[in-house]
């Protein structure tokens, strides 16, 4: 099958999530990813958890589709290995700690100067320069150090994110950059070194708040799991026990949800709720109203109604019911990857191309593919010298 990136070559000297997640979703659509580890341990993503068949539920999820390659980059077989593999590769990714790939000049403007069609990308904590240039970095730390739990949590208490949002950000930033930098050689045979760092990546995504608090003059309000400045839009129970979630975006849906799901025409008109900013200066006053109409409905009843009004709404599902969502199913987002464990399901990637099928190729194990990366260079490893 001619995926998009067939004959793109990737090299990634990485761990954690971020710069897996890139080279994943490369791998995904054709790329060849050969991912760098240590001996003996690898990348330390595979210790994280033993949830799926006695392998990492974290590891699979962004290592699918890859080649391990586990050589010591200090000894001087890993340094020959590498300088053999780097004038084949199309793309070179690591996130290492801070420093360590310039010291072995592995960092991307040094790759650049020696490889002008090279795209290589630096993947950091908080980018060059600054005061926290040499700082460790991880996930929930930048989630902290941009504000991002000052703003998610309820009234009375911070939260985190539950998902790891920050390295998610920095894969998906890196992989755009290295599909903009195939873009630009294509269009000029030149190379591109570029960095992405955690600490940029979730300040884009704190953009908003940032500006609502600077420009606003008031910090975005912890709404727990309500929208912090629409109103109505988050959750209501429902006469049979259950909540369930709907927005309103706009006036001609306010209009529509007094007029067909409240059947309170006069509601739509209230100088309470006319607006926006009256109804969330108001809000706990018309969440009561509105619970106390869907008191007489079962949810199932509340989602009709909202449905024949068009009003976006949603169930509050645990993560055992989106495992068995219908959506998933009936349009067969899973698929069967192997491991050294046996079958693991995983989901597609979310990029749906008519007629084109994702690699979707076993999670290697720990050097699985030494062997044969260095039959291809023509190496012997020491270990197999005569």
């Amino acid at each position: 099958m001619n995926l998009p990136l067939s004959g793109i070559s990737v090299l990634s000297l990485e761990q954690a999530i971020a710069a897996p997640m890139a080279s994943r979703h490369l791998a995904d659509w054709g790329a060849r990813v050969i991912k760098i580890e240590r001996p003996g341990s690898g990348d330390f993503c595979r210790g994280y958890d033993h949830a799926m068949h006695g392998i990492s539920s974290q590891f699979v999820w962004t290592n699918r589709s890859k080649e391990s390659l586990a050589i010591d980059l200090k000894s001087e077989f890993g340094q020959q290995t590498l300088e053999a593999l780097l004038p084949q590769a199309d793309v070179f990714l690591q996130n290492l700690a801070p420093g360590a790939a310039a010291k072995m000049g592995l960092d991307a403007k040094t790759l650049l100067s020696r490889f002008p069609r090279l795209i290589a990308c630096d993947i950091s904590g908080y980018g060059t320069g600054g005061p926290y240039q040499n700082k460790k970095a991880y996930d929930l730390l930048v989630q902290c150090e941009t504000g991002f739990l000052s703003i998610n949590g309820t009234p009375e208490t911070q939260a985190k994110s539950g998902l790891s949002i920050v390295d998610i950000a920095t894969g998906m930033y890196t992989l755009q950059g290295v599909l903009m930098a195939l873009y630009n050689r294509e269009r000029t045979g030149a190379g591109t070194a570029f960095e992405v760092s955690l600490f940029d990546a979730m300040g884009e995504w704190m953009s908003y708040p940032a500006y609502y608090t600077r420009d606003g003059g008031v910090p975005l309000q912890r709404t727990g799991a309500r929208h912090a400045t629409i109103s109505p839009y988050g959750p209501f129970r429902t006469g049979d026990g259950k909540t369930i979630f709907f927005g309103i975006q706009n006036e001609r849906e306010w209009l529509s949800f007094c007029k067909l799901v409240m059947a309170d025409t006069a509601m739509a008109s209230d100088p309470r709720f006319i607006s926006n900013p009256a109804r969330m200066a108001n809000r706990d006053t018309l969440e009561a109203a509105i619970e106390a109409a869907f008191s007489a409905w079962t949810s199932d009843e509340v989602i009709e109604k909202l449905e024949a009004a068009a009003i976006a709404n949603a169930r509050l599902n645990s993560v055992e019911d989106f495992i068995k969502h219908p959506q998933l199913h009936e349009r067969q987002r899973l698929r069967t990857v192997n491991s050294e464990t046996g079958p693991q399901e995983v989901f597609l990637p979310a990029v749906t191309i008519p007629g084109v099928e994702p690699v979707m190729g076993p999670v290697p194990a720990l050097g699985e593919h030494n062997d044969k990366i260095f039959a291809e260079l023509g190496l012997t490893a020491p270990h197999q010298a005569a």
